[in-house]
């Protein structure tokens, strides 16, 4: 890690960021120090990321969630709120 730069103590949120470009996106906040949140809406390629960055000792939680449906796009708000204690400093869409 770049000494100069950190994300300690800063929360992100990373939709699609079990794959592709959000997933290299949560690689580099993280590296970075942030703890991270990701939705996305395939449930396997979830895990897998999931347990790929515990391994790597990064501070990610996720969720699966389709946000054509505003339920689950509530649902998602209080996650990421009741994890971060209301305070979301990053927001990555993609």
């Amino acid at each position: 890690m770049d000494k100069r730069w950190s994300l300690e103590g800063m929360t992100a949120l990373v939709t699609g960021g079990a794959s592709g470009i959000g997933y290299a996106i949560v690689e580099e906040l993280a590296g970075f120090g942030a703890r991270i949140h990701v939705w996305d809406i395939s449930e396997a390629l979830l895990n897998q990321s999931l347990s790929e960055w515990e391994k790597k000792g990064f501070q990610v939680s996720g969720s699966v969630c389709d946000v054509s449906s505003r339920p689950e796009r509530e649902k998602l708000m209080e996650t990421v709120s009741s994890l971060f204690d209301g305070k979301l400093n990053i927001l990555v869409s993609k």
